[in-house]
């Protein structure tokens, strides 16, 4: 029978907050969100970690100082945040929240709630950007991280997760990289024996065009991409030196991570020239074709059209160029 998790003096949960140079009213409402969780003060603890900006974000919350682990360090990125955070934390679970988004109260109590009557090592839900939370608030579980893999599509972004401190290990952000999610999440889900999954839109995800992630400067484009491969590779190299199943699910990754690179230098550089080169180092690595499996219909369009001369030329022709 399912039970609350057992009363000790450590935090059943952590909130690690990264921040820079953020609108003061956007952080505000981010902490203002945790605060009004159903949890008291022993059962929780937000650490803000401030990647170096030119204000420090705390002076911005004058009324919530006392509640705050508050952390500033020289500019890094957002993976350094991340780690500093996990260094300094010492909850049974961990939610990365990044400063310009925040908690919705219901549907993140329902995914509390998982935690604390199932055991579970992560709970996955949904983000939203109206703030009127879908009803009523389903889950499916437990299964394993393997398992899941298996099934899915694995959705990066590391604030779509509850996931179990203990369970991290070793595992940490590679700092300075971008998509530094899509290298982490699915290795933290390959060490979860209990996951769930929930209907719960419990993050308000913002867009904003300030977000690193919408730059198109020549410079920014080809750090990008190069990243996207040495994460694709990178989680490669995890799978050919792992048991078999966590092979078969970390190469559902590796193959959907290497369509979603070839879609991105299709979508951010629209040029043949850098369209058959990514194609060429694909194929140096054992990676193109892309592998014939049905994932998801989306997959298997792209991986007719991709594989051949002509095909390309329709992606280049069909998918529109990110502009500034």
């Amino acid at each position: 029978m399912p039970t609350a998790q057992t009363i000790s003096s450590t935090p059943l949960i952590t909130f690690i907050i990264t921040a820079y140079n953020l609108p003061p009213d956007m952080l505000k409402t981010c902490v203002e969100s945790i605060e009004r969780l159903s949890l008291a003060m022993k059962e929780h603890e937000i650490i803000l970690v401030d990647d170096g900006s030119d204000i420090p974000a705390i002076d911005n919350l004058p009324d919530h100082a006392d509640h705050i682990t508050y952390i500033r360090q020289a500019h890094q990125g957002l993976s350094a945040a991340r780690n500093m955070g996990l260094r300094c934390a010492t909850g049974q679970y961990i939610q990365f929240v990044d400063g310009d988004d925040y908690l919705i109260q219901a549907p993140y109590g329902h995914c509390l709630d998982i935690v604390r009557y199932q055991n579970a090592d992560i709970v996955i839900f949904r983000e939203t950007s109206n703030n009127k939370p879908s009803i009523p608030l389903e889950y499916d579980g437990p299964i394993s991280g393997v398992t899941y893999m298996h099934r899915n599509n694995l959705r990066a972004s590391t604030w779509g997760y509850i996931f179990r401190r203990s369970i991290l290990g070793s595992l940490r952000f590679t700092s300075g990289r971008l998509h530094e999610d899509e290298e982490f999440t699915p290795q933290l889900m390959l060490r979860a024996e209990r996951v769930f999954t929930t209907s719960a839109e419990a993050y308000f995800y913002r867009k904003r065009p300030e977000s690193i992630m919408r730059k198109t400067s020549k410079r920014h484009v080809a750090k990008r991409l190069s990243d996207m491969v040495d994460i694709i590779l990178k989680l490669q190299s995890v799978a050919n030196s792992g048991p078999e199943i966590d092979r078969v699910a970390l190469n559902r990754r590796v193959a959907q991570l290497s369509m979603d690179y070839l879609y991105n230098t299709i979508k951010l550089t629209h040029s043949r020239k850098h369209l058959e080169e990514a194609v060429d180092t694909l194929r140096r690595h054992g990676l193109f074709p892309l592998p014939k499996k049905n994932y998801t219909k989306k997959y298997t369009t792209f991986r007719a059209l991709v594989g051949n001369p002509i095909g390309r030329r329709i992606l280049l022709a069909t998918i529109r160029k990110d502009n500034p």
